[in-house]
């Protein structure tokens, strides 16, 4: 497998325990799980495969750690690496901006050669409009736990399997 690291932000912990539902299923470390907010560029150097995670906020805004650390990284050289996106929503609160954190991530890391992989299908989810969705499918992995929790762990799996497919082992 290739080496993975994982990167969140999550200001009330849910993101936070998604990261680690994944590092459980993938068999990664707890030294390859970082919290942004204590993180610095260079600890993205040692991996193959990135798995950044957010949650989003309010009418779309991107989690408060992730504001300075994608701020640092938008001009990194992330060439050769591999790059998965997971995030939390709420659908029902704000189904117009529906997990759009993922969207700006994605559009913060464009320029610097990284890889996105990980795009799951869009159905199954009640949600109007995402800057996450790009030709009918999520950038990432897009949870809601504040109204699917039943389904997390189901596309949780079926994401871990489509970035297998797509490389990271």
């Amino acid at each position: 497998m290739k080496t993975i690291g994982i990167f969140y932000g999550s200001s009330t912990g849910t993101t936070e325990g998604i990261a680690r539902r994944i590092a459980e299923r993938l068999g990664i470390n707890d030294k390859d799980i970082h919290d942004v907010a204590g993180a610095s560029p260079a600890d993205l150097a040692p991996y193959e495969v990135l798995l950044l995670g957010s949650s989003t906020w309010g009418a779309g805004d991107l989690q408060d750690d992730w504001e300075d650390f994608l701020g640092k990284i938008k001009g990194a050289d992330l060439g050769g690496k591999l790059v998965g996106l997971f995030g939390c929503g709420d659908s029902a609160s704000f189904s117009d901006t529906f997990c759009d954190a993922l969207g700006t991530i994605r559009d913060g890391l464009r320029g610097t050669g990284c890889a996105f992989i990980g795009a799951t299908a869009a159905d199954g989810y009640s949600f109007d409009s995402s800057t996450a969705v790009e030709d009918g499918k999520f950038i990432g992995l897009a949870l809601d736990e504040m109204n699917e929790d039943d389904q997390t762990d189901g596309r949780i799996d079926r994401w871990i399997d489509t970035l297998r497919r797509e490389g990271i082992e």
